[in-house]
């Protein structure tokens, strides 16, 4: 496997315990710092009490970001990512987060990495009638989320089934109306990290993130670990963990 930079791109999460809807510009100041990983496009989906809304474009952070956009972004749980084209065109399409609406409600997913099964998944989904709207990795994950969340109680265990469909190296997060997920595939390739700070918990692809949001680093989310943070708490999953 080639792990080159044109294969990096960062994700950041944010899940604020306090109810501040300031998820987006902490999501924002992440992505600065995670700008490195990549400059071909970015986004941000924020969770406004169950509802998603989110804003994405190519460019660079400061280039699709400013105080208008961001005030338009108002939620308590927030996902960002930057892009280099991996998988997938280049195009406003493929940009992430991918916020896409099934029968279960809403699903926002951003991932880093490379799914070396996405064809074959893809070709698979569309013999059973899946459309798909992009040609990025992230869409069929999506997917493949939602068709196991319909089968199981819980977001969290839609994913847990999932990971074992995809091949290859990758990290995601994940954001439902409700919860915002970590995870990080069997192998531990592709780097992701636990931040806090007194209102919110923080997931990252660096460390860097943690650092221009004042969080202080926790721990690195284990490889084939899932972590979900709804206003419970902190869950850890570690059924696939080698």
């Amino acid at each position: 496997m080639n792990f080159n930079l044109k294969e990096e791109c960062g994700v950041f999460g944010v899940y604020n315990t306090k109810g501040d809807t300031d998820a987006a510009n902490t999501t924002c100041f992440g992505l600065y710092a995670l700008q490195h990983r990549g400059q071909e496009s970015c986004g941000i989906a924020v969770n406004d009490n169950g509802t998603i809304v989110y804003h994405k474009d190519t460019g660079l952070v400061p280039e699709v970001f400013n105080d208008t956009v961001l005030d338009h972004l108002k939620g308590t749980v927030g996902v960002g990512h930057v892009r280099n084209a991996v998988e997938g065109k280049g195009i406003r399409e493929n940009a992430q987060p991918l916020v896409t609406k099934y029968k279960k409600g809403t699903l926002t997913v951003a991932h880093n990495g490379s799914i070396i099964n996405a064809d074959e998944l893809r070709r698979n989904f569309e013999d059973t009638g899946a459309i798909f709207q992009t040609t990025s990795d992230s869409e069929v994950i999506a997917y493949l989320i939602a068709r196991e969340r319909i089968k199981c109680h819980s977001i969290e265990e839609a994913v847990a089934r999932s990971m074992p469909y995809l091949q290859g190296s990758f990290t995601l997060v994940v954001m439902s109306p409700r919860k915002l997920l970590a995870a990080r595939d069997t192998w531990g390739y592709r780097p992701l990290v636990m931040g806090k700070t007194n209102s919110s918990y923080i997931f990252a692809s660096e460390t860097c993130a943690l650092d221009a949001v004042d969080a202080e680093f926790v721990r690195d989310v284990k490889p084939g670990e899932i972590i979900c943070v709804d206003k419970e708490g902190v869950k850890s999953d570690e059924r696939q963990c080698k």
